[in-house]
């Protein structure tokens, strides 16, 4: 399965932390906030338990997408780079 990340962090060490935990499951950065990456089941399940873990009592916005097998198709990247 397929999973999007995505977090809103005001402690700079937190965010830090959870963008670690994110490389660490091998997840890919697509955004400065937001991770995709390929799970299984087993390996969600350990991600979001050791996320919890590591939020717990703090002001924090993260959210879990699981996405569907088709995602990729009806994707929309918008991108500038000026010169």
């Amino acid at each position: 399965m397929t999973l999007l990340i995505i977090y809103d962090i005001p402690s700079d060490r937190l965010r830090g932390r959870i963008a670690e935990i994110c490389l660490d499951y091998g997840l890919a950065r697509i955004q400065q906030s937001a991770f995709l990456g390929h799970f299984s089941l087993s390996l969600r399940k350990r991600f979001i338990t050791e996320l919890k873990t590591i939020i717990l009592g703090v002001d924090t916005k993260l959210q879990v997408f699981q996405l569907d097998s088709d995602w990729q198709k009806r994707q929309v990247v918008l991108e500038h780079h000026s010169a």
